[in-house]
């Protein structure tokens, strides 16, 4: 098996490119070892140390490191922990990894199937490429401020905050005109 890897716009996160689906329905973030516990591939990459939270998109693994540590230190074993997981043919995930979301009505809704269009066909396909996932989390109709979890590559990156409000606070307003606003959510 051969797994590329590739840089991320955020210095201490690597994608891993195993050449195989990893999460095709639903991408997993797992920012804590105890998140990981749903999953065999997460506990794994836990287990090396200095990795600080994995994430799963659906053909690729992006593997954020602490501060302090170098890539030349873990990566091997990175890279040996994918590898044995996927060789393994053991399930990477438990449980389906959805969220409950909350359910809006009337105007809101339509508003807020708008804006996940938005976030779905525009954004997270080029965010994808970098390593990370943006997803909608909320919409407040009183003040039009739209809530987003960054995960992967995205969370924690130096460019987030720019790329949130430059690309996709403008790319929401222009497309869908009750949004005032775009805010990262922890």
């Amino acid at each position: 098996m051969f797994i590329q890897t590739e840089t991320t716009p955020n210095p201490d996160t690597l994608k891993f490119l195993p050449g195989q689906e990893i999460a095709p329905e639903t991408p997993r973030d797992f920012a804590t070892p105890e998140e990981a516990q749903a999953s065999l591939l997460a506990r794994e990459l836990f287990a090396v140390e200095g990795v600080v939270r994995v994430f799963a998109g659906s053909d690729f693994v992006s593997v954020t490191k602490g501060e302090g540590v170098e890539w030349v230190h873990i990566k091997p074993s990175v890279l040996g922990a994918i590898m044995d997981v996927l060789q393994s043919g053991k399930p990477l995930f438990s449980g389906s990894g959805e969220e409950t979301e909350t359910v809006y009505e009337g105007e809101a809704a339509s508003i807020v199937k708008e804006i996940r269009e938005v976030i779905d066909t525009r954004v997270r396909p080029a965010v994808a490429q970098d390593g990370g996932d943006i997803v909608f989390h909320a919409y407040d109709e009183k003040t039009g401020i739209v809530s987003l979890h960054m995960r992967g590559a995205c969370a924690g990156c130096p460019s987030s905050t720019m790329t949130l409000k430059s690309g996709i606070e403008n790319l929401l307003k222009h497309y869908v005109p009750e949004v005032s606003g775009v805010e990262a959510v922890v």
